[in-house]
């Protein structure tokens, strides 16, 4: 089936699908970055945040993090880090993702010594990019100032409007943190800084799609991630925050219809990206939905390496950046068998007819069974299968068109 779509919004998507993201982090298509094989998260505070939300999983007792003091990571270890990120990237552009926990506690003077150290010891001039995510209640019109001048982009935690931004959402308090989170937002818009819009879908605001998506783009929102929020308790049992997978695929769809008619032209959505760009043979830049995962690593605001930022336990700490080369530590034996690992797939998941778009999704949330009684199947299998199916007959559309134009073909 072939659904009818404007060419010109087809051929839009076809230019503007070529995009760099990692979880709970897009960089924006208008800055025009290269394919890279791996980028870091460096948490400057570690998992320290001046929020306390309800799904934090930097409080889970099992985490070896702090999610207290003051611990903000060293001048020696940020010059160690920049020059090996500089020297390991073989592209003419160098991306520096800042997170946390909220990296802004940090505090400006740190992002002022990251900026002077990357200038001083980018010998080969590589043009450089700072992303910084926050939940914005720390933004300040001198933060604006800051991050204007110095190139950055963001990414904001918002869970939707008022009442369902604040359920989970809180300060230290228990007050609901929505309104300090806009002024926050507004700074980057009254600095115009590049930026993009992180939703955890949970238990709560997956009940209302439209409200949401309307809220975000209302809001002049035109960069949007949906994370599903998945805690698991023990086996297959999860919080009853976590988003139920069937509501999850449905959420989607209905923001899918919306999206694509009124908003396909210029609005950015991860999840239908993803989808979209496997058709048209392209190699996925979200993670979770590559073949390999292990491309994603963190490095702690102490200089200790880990695979992957849902991994930062004692058994997964491969090493340290002041005692361990970078490129040892991207390509250890270790983290290729971390990421190779995640092709291991039941064959419900082999046989599936969005394979492409999905291939198992995140490890961490294979913890449930087939129909059939295999471990090891994505507990939002359900709802990717809904959402990616639902996409299907657009993603042909726009394959058709890339195809008629000489373009890759689809997967």
């Amino acid at each position: 089936m072939i659904v009818e779509v404007p060419v010109g919004v087809l051929l839009h998507l076809i230019m503007v699908l070529r995009i760099i993201s990692v979880p709970g982090f897009i960089i924006l298509q208008c800055i025009n970055l290269p394919d890279m094989a791996f980028q870091i998260f460096v948490k400057p505070v570690g998992g320290v945040c001046n929020l306390r939300c309800d799904y934090c999983y930097y409080r889970d007792d099992t985490s070896s993090l702090p999610v207290t003091g003051g611990n903000v990571m060293a001048d020696n270890l940020l010059e160690t880090y920049i020059a090996a990120h500089l020297a390991e990237e073989e592209d003419d552009t160098v991306l520096f993702s800042w997170h946390g926990g909220e990296p802004l506690l940090a505090g400006i003077e740190f992002y002022k010594r990251v900026v002077e150290i990357q200038n001083r010891v980018n010998r080969d001039h590589k043009r450089i990019i700072n992303g910084i995510q926050t939940n914005g209640t720390l933004l300040t019109d001198l933060w604006g100032r800051f991050l204007k001048e110095n190139s950055f982009i963001a990414g904001l935690s918002v869970d939707g409007p008022l009442q369902l931004h604040n359920l989970f959402r809180k300060s230290a308090s228990g007050t609901g943190s929505f309104n300090r989170v806009m002024k926050g937002w507004d700074v980057l818009k009254r600095w115009d800084i590049p930026y993009e819009i992180l939703c955890v879908v949970n238990s709560a605001n997956v009940k209302y799609p439209a409200e949401i998506y309307r809220f975000f783009t209302g809001e002049g929102a035109r960069h949007i991630t949906f994370l599903p929020l998945v805690e698991r308790i023990q086996g297959s049992v999860v919080s009853e925050r976590s988003v139920d997978p069937v509501l999850l695929g449905r959420f989607l769809s209905e923001i899918f219809d919306i999206w694509k008619r009124e908003h396909s032209d210029r609005v950015r959505i991860q999840i239908f990206d993803e989808a979209i760009g496997a058709f048209l043979g392209q190699e996925h830049s979200l993670c979770i939905f590559r073949p390999v995962c292990g491309g994603v690593p963190v490095i702690e605001f102490d200089g200790n390496y880990y695979p992957c930022d849902h991994y930062a336990l004692p058994d997964f700490l491969y090493g340290n950046i002041l005692t361990d080369s970078l490129h040892s530590l991207l390509s250890g034996e270790r983290q290729l068998k971390f990421g190779a690992a995640k092709a291991e797939l039941p064959h419900y998941c082999r046989e599936c007819n969005v394979l492409e778009m999905c291939n198992g999704g995140c490890p961490r949330n294979r913890f449930i069974r087939t129909p059939a009684g295999e471990e090891g199947l994505n507990y939002l299998c359900e709802g990717y299968k809904i959402i990616f199916n639902h996409i299907l007959p657009f993603a042909r559309s726009v394959a058709a068109i890339s195809r008629s134009r000489g373009g890759r073909q689809m997967v």
